[in-house]
């Protein structure tokens, strides 16, 4: 079968699915991707699930674009990760436009406009405006709804999901995006699929995996630091006997003194929780999510 003809008849899959509703998604050219990284030089971040670029699209959008590992598997695999991912639609979720497939093994996929960046270069490029109190108790809560969804309501569930601030997208309204979420993860040249290849201990963990990354990013939130190697550096400082006397030396400067301390307490002390669930999580992200939304004063979407 011609290139043109499988992509044809991907897209007219995508379409007639009877399994929920479809966001149309577009092939883009390797070469109009190419260019519009930079020759993939444009790195926003990069993880054990691939490395994302930002894109200048012919249109004028700016995209997101996530290589997925290069494999040897049919295309097939690739397009049902498309197929599956153009279904998730949720306010926080990064929504996923198109895809590439245009070099040797190379797959691509095309994310929605990400106009103000990522959390990260918020949180550390001094250049940026700063996020004041009420903007980011809401990522917070935006996140974990995301995470609510993807664990609990997508269908199969997404359990490779990656939270940090390098890939929180913002939005034109600073709205949280999560934009790491997929079905399959690369393993050498091969693909497996969590939740039909783990067992229910492996879900757990993963679980836990999870939340532990959200509290890692909420104490990302407070204190402006973009952490690194999993956040072992937040997670020693929260973890520590003298941690309260610490506490308010480690705000991030860009606050100064407009925030709430009560919220500021009640924030550290849902991190605390995450990180405490470790392999097995003793809190779900709906338990979280309450104890957020009744703590903080904020609803939910």
């Amino acid at each position: 079968m011609g290139m043109d003809r499988l992509i044809r008849r991907v897209l007219a899959l995508l379409h007639r699915s009877s399994h929920g509703p479809i966001s149309f998604v577009r092939h883009f050219s390797y070469k109009d991707i190419k260019k519009g990284t930079d020759g993939f030089q444009r790195i926003m971040y990069s993880n054990s699930h691939g490395t994302a670029y930002k894109a200048k699209l012919q249109d004028g959008g700016v995209a997101l674009v996530k290589e997925v590992g290069a494999f040897d598997q049919e295309k097939d695999v690739f397009y049902r990760e498309v197929q599956l991912l153009s279904r998730l639609h949720h306010r926080h979720l990064l929504p996923l436009r198109g895809f590439c497939t245009g070099h040797k093994t190379k797959r691509l996929l095309v994310f929605d406009n990400i106009e103000n960046g990522s959390l990260k270069e918020h949180l550390s490029d001094p250049l940026k405006t700063p996020l004041n109190w009420r903007t980011r108790l809401q990522i917070a809560i935006g996140v974990a709804s995301a995470l609510e969804y993807l664990l609990l309501f997508a269908d199969p569930p997404m359990y490779h999901v990656s939270i940090s601030s390098s890939n929180i997208m913002l939005d034109d309204q600073f709205t949280a995006k999560v934009a790491d979420v997929g079905l399959f993860t690369s393993v050498g040249n091969h693909i497996t699929v969590p939740h039909a290849s783990c067992s229910e201990e492996c879900m757990v963990q993963e679980h836990g995996n999870i939340i532990l990354q959200l509290g890692v990013l909420i104490l990302e939130l407070i204190t402006g630091q973009c952490s690194e190697k999993g956040g072992a550096d937040l997670i020693q400082w929260i973890q520590e006997s003298r941690f309260a006397s610490s506490m308010h030396k480690m705000i991030d400067p860009d606050l100064g003194n407009n925030y709430d301390s009560r919220e500021l307490k009640n924030l550290l002390s849902v991190a605390k929780l995450c990180i405490k669930s470790g392999d097995k999580p003793k809190f779900s992200i709906p338990q979280i999510i309450h104890y957020l939304q009744k703590k903080v004063d904020i609803p939910c979407d």
